[in-house]
């Protein structure tokens, strides 16, 4: 099972969830980490090839876990928010982009 490297403060992020959300959110991460697709994704390209956003219904609300899968030895968890409407915003997009430039920067 791969282990998660969490970007930023996305580990927070995730934590702050409701507990539905949370839950969720860890066992769709889960099946990641086993190489397996979460139950409800789409491919987020803008931020950069690979990329995937897990989405989240809860009766809490709708969340968002953008991650990057595609290295053999982790996964890397770049942002997580709520999300407030029906398109993602910029700003969660440009955020998950830089924070994986940043890590790119720093290998």
């Amino acid at each position: 099972m791969k282990p998660i490297e969490w970007l930023g403060s996305s580990r927070a992020d995730v934590c702050a969830f409701p507990e539905d959300a949370r839950i969720d959110a860890g066992w769709q991460l889960e099946l990641v980490q086993r190489g397996d697709d979460p139950d409800d994704w789409k491919p987020i390209q803008s931020v950069a090839p690979g990329v995937r956003e897990i989405r989240i219904r809860e009766a809490s609300g709708a969340f968002r876990v953008i991650y990057l899968a595609t290295f053999e030895d982790r996964v890397l968890v770049l942002h997580a928010f709520q999300k407030k409407t029906q398109a993602t915003a910029k700003k969660d997009l440009d955020l998950a982009a830089l924070r994986l430039k940043r890590w790119k920067a720093e290998r």
